[in-house]
């Protein structure tokens, strides 16, 4: 809601509290001539005076002046009395309603994965939808109450002309009952005075001139039924006329409850919203915030876990490695067993080397010595002439 609607919605409550405050007066009982305060009675003499019994037109506008009026209020609560609780305030407050009840609070949970249509479609991660959806709603209020206030401010003057519509309604039955009673003290004159007189001279009167009298009679009686059937012609307007009175206050009170609570719903209920609202969309930044700050935590503390673990590792290996000498004494002790080894194995070679070389000397001795022998014996045959067999 904007300010200027919050602030016209607030400048109109002091002045619907003194509109609804207002009570409409009760019509009062018909008053008669004879227990009238005087100033009514004065006012019921007056309307007798208008009375001419031998004038027919004065009896058939008896009352025509205040019956002109009920025309004109009648014409003018068609025109102004409406049901306001099904026009547009109504509308406005319904679609208030239905705006805030389309506002999907179950969106609001950052944890909640989106769905594979959200995925394929790129959608707004749920917290960017929410405020989304939020700065929407907060539009469509600022536009509802802009028209709720418009209506308010409206019904206030409707309110305000019902309560002149009723003074003059009230007025009219008021005027009416002057117009009965001045004709109900008229008829029982004419009963209590004239028609007695008038009966007395037709007795009285010469045998030629009965007829004149008795039709003098019965115009007077006849003029007498015709002012009789136009007082209860007034009676039924005054009686009409006493059942829009609470017409008239029913749409004022049905006018008067929905602008109360057309100004609540602006003064209260809207910025109790509006509040939610702002908490709700306070609440979830703050719970991202926290999220936010909980993986940065939980971060620092897997880096912090990590690092200890690596540390440890690293300087287990680093001081194991510096703890270690040059040469690992079991490299050293393999290397001095090969060592020997490669030395005994030299000797072995060598020995089983001279060894080999000792018997290859006699095998070459013994081989030189044949070969002489074999050479000896063949210049010896030869000398002679004949070769001898060598010997094996």
């Amino acid at each position: 809601m904007t300010d200027k609607t919050q602030a016209s919605a607030a400048a109109a409550t002091d002045v619907i509290e003194s509109v609804t405050a207002v009570v409409l007066p009760e019509p009062p009982a018909a008053p008669t001539l004879a227990d009238a305060p005087p100033p009514v009675a004065e006012e019921i003499r007056k309307r007798v005076a208008e009375i001419d019994i031998r004038d027919t037109a004065s009896i058939v506008h008896f009352g025509a002046r205040a019956q002109n009026e009920l025309q004109e209020i009648s014409q003018a609560m068609l025109a102004d009395v409406k049901n306001k609780d099904v026009g547009p305030a109504g509308e406005s407050l319904r679609e208030i309603v239905t705006t805030i009840r389309g506002f999907s609070v179950s969106e609001l949970d950052v944890r909640r994965e989106r769905s594979l249509w959200e995925r394929l479609t790129g959608r707004a991660a749920p917290f960017a939808k929410f405020v989304a959806n939020y700065e929407q709603v907060q539009t469509q209020i600022d536009r509802i109450t802009a028209d709720l206030d418009a209506h308010q401010h409206r019904l206030l003057k409707d309110i305000k002309s019902l309560d002149l519509l009723y003074e003059r309604t009230l007025a009219f039955y008021d005027e009416l009952a002057l117009y009965i009673a001045a004709g109900e003290e008229k008829l029982a004159q004419i009963d209590r005075e004239e028609v007695p007189a008038k009966e007395a001279a037709v007795a009285a009167a010469a045998e030629g001139d009965k007829v004149m009298a008795a039709q003098d009679l019965r115009d007077l009686r006849s003029a007498r039924d015709d002012l009789e059937r136009r007082v209860h012609d007034l009676k039924l307007t005054r009686q009409v006329t006493m059942q829009s009175l609470p017409s008239i206050r029913l749409v004022q009170e049905n006018d008067k409850s929905l602008i109360t609570k057309i100004n609540s719903t602006l003064v209260n209920t809207v910025p109790l919203w509006e509040t939610q609202l702002a908490q709700a969309v306070t609440i979830r930044r703050s719970a991202e915030a926290a999220r936010a700050v909980k993986e940065a935590n939980d971060l620092t503390n897997d880096l912090l876990t990590a690092n200890a673990r690596n540390l440890r590792e690293a300087n287990a290996t680093i001081r194991t490695q510096v703890e270690r000498g040059v040469f690992d004494i079991e490299s050293v002790k393999a290397a001095n067993a090969e060592l020997i080894a490669t030395i005994e194995d030299s000797l072995r070679i060598a020995s089983e080397g001279k060894a080999r070389r000792a018997a290859a000397e006699q095998d070459l001795q013994a081989m030189e010595t044949q070969l002489r022998n074999t050479l000896a014996s063949t210049r010896a045959g030869q000398e002679r002439g004949q070769i001898p067999n060598a010997t094996p």
